[in-house]
């Protein structure tokens, strides 16, 4: 697996994956499990999380996803529209969703 470096917003981290779809895809859903608790331990409220999001320790992404094989703030890395990762991940979300429901 490679490794890839991504930056969207106020995320920054290094990730291994077998390419940067994928790497985007982890980053995503490591954002998004701040609102959207995938796991049942995930055991702060609405009030903690507000208070985690004024204190700045919440990731934020922006309208692009940045990735490099060599480093943060590339000027050659490959990018790719959030949204659209975000919406394959809410797809991924939904199909494993459907896949516990069946076990």
């Amino acid at each position: 697996m490679a490794k890839y470096y991504v930056q969207s917003g106020t995320v920054r981290t290094v990730v291994s994956a077998t390419d940067s779809r994928r790497a985007a895809l982890w980053a995503v859903h490591k954002v998004m499990q701040q609102i959207v608790p995938t796991y049942d331990d995930s055991c702060d409220s609405p009030s903690e999380k507000a208070c985690q999001a004024q204190a700045g320790g919440m990731f934020v992404l922006d309208s692009q996803i940045r990735l490099s094989e060599k480093g943060f703030d590339r000027d050659d890395c490959s990018s790719m529209e959030t949204f659209e990762v975000v919406t394959e991940w809410n797809q991924l979300m939904v199909a494993l969703d459907r896949l516990q429901d069946w076990l």
